[in-house]
């Protein structure tokens, strides 16, 4: 492995631990025994979403702009991926990254609705490590 491959990986990998940190916080937010913060699990599965697309696109060595839309990220995946379109429903939780974090933005997110994100982001996580194993990753199941 050379020096540039070895760095990468190291790359992937922090995106890919910090993403996992999202999911978890995310999963954990849902077991709180008084007013879980449906918007801040929104919120975290969202996080956990960009962070995989990103680590995937690190991994090809393609440059991608700071942004939150996953509509985006998913359309520079494409380029080398042909799993995208399984996972496009992972787009609706773009709103989740700005529109829940500050007053005066906040929507109210339901239970539904953040069982929805979670969901969405361990299809995108479960999908995308798939991705990375393939292009040579170890990675855990």
């Amino acid at each position: 492995m050379s020096a540039h491959e070895s760095n990468v990986t190291v790359k992937v990998m922090q995106w890919v631990s910090i993403a996992d940190d999202d999911l978890r916080y995310a999963r954990y937010g849902l077991g709180m025994p008084e007013h879980p913060p449906y918007r801040l699990i929104a919120y975290h599965s969202q996080q956990c979403v960009e962070k995989y697309l990103k680590a995937y696109l690190v991994m090809k060595n393609m440059d991608f702009p700071y942004t939150h839309n996953i509509a985006l990220l998913l359309e520079l995946c494409a380029d080398s991926a042909d799993w995208t379109e399984r996972v496009k429903d992972a787009e609706e939780l773009s709103v989740f990254a700005i529109s829940v974090r500050y007053p005066g933005n906040d929507e109210d997110v339901s239970r539904e609705e953040a069982l929805r994100a979670i969901d969405s982001a361990m299809k995108v996580r479960d999908t995308v490590r798939s991705a990375l194993r393939h292009e040579g990753l170890a990675l855990s199941e």
